[in-house]
């Protein structure tokens, strides 16, 4: 069983948040999550217990995240791995603050799901709008 601070507990808090939250918002069972995640059921009950002893695989982990449209860098920090490979040291930018600040709301279970859409929508506009140069 996980202690409170460890990374499986910490991890099983990040996956039942994204869990109600798909539950509350989309109305998906535990087979939904399955299928709509490629993370099999047995997989999920594993994570939500915190019951696993090597990390959760990469791949698994980012299809969570993406089919619940939650940032992977959640559950890297949820896992103490921010963001970042193993080994890789850097000093926190103002970018990183403020990216930690957004990350932080999207996973907050006392903040809304409408204003977490309003964040994730805001995010993409960013994300497909054309990039300037400058001369």
């Amino acid at each position: 069983m996980a202690t409170d601070d460890s990374p499986q507990a910490a991890f099983a808090r990040f996956v039942r948040r994204a869990v109600d939250d798909a539950k509350n918002a989309r109305g998906w069972t535990v087979n939904d999550l399955a299928s709509e995640t490629g993370v099999g059921r047995s997989t999920l009950f594993r994570w939500l217990a915190g019951d696993w002893h090597d990390y959760p695989e990469l791949a698994k982990v980012q299809n969570f995240c993406s089919a619940l449209d939650v940032p992977v860098s959640a559950a890297f920090r949820a896992l103490n791995m921010p963001g970042r490979s193993p080994g890789m040291t850097a000093r926190p930018s103002r970018v990183d603050k403020d990216l930690q600040v957004i990350l932080d709301r999207l996973t907050d279970p006392t903040v809304s799901t409408a204003e977490k859409r309003h964040i994730r929508e805001a995010l993409r506009r960013l994300a497909t709008r054309p990039i300037r140069k400058t001369a």
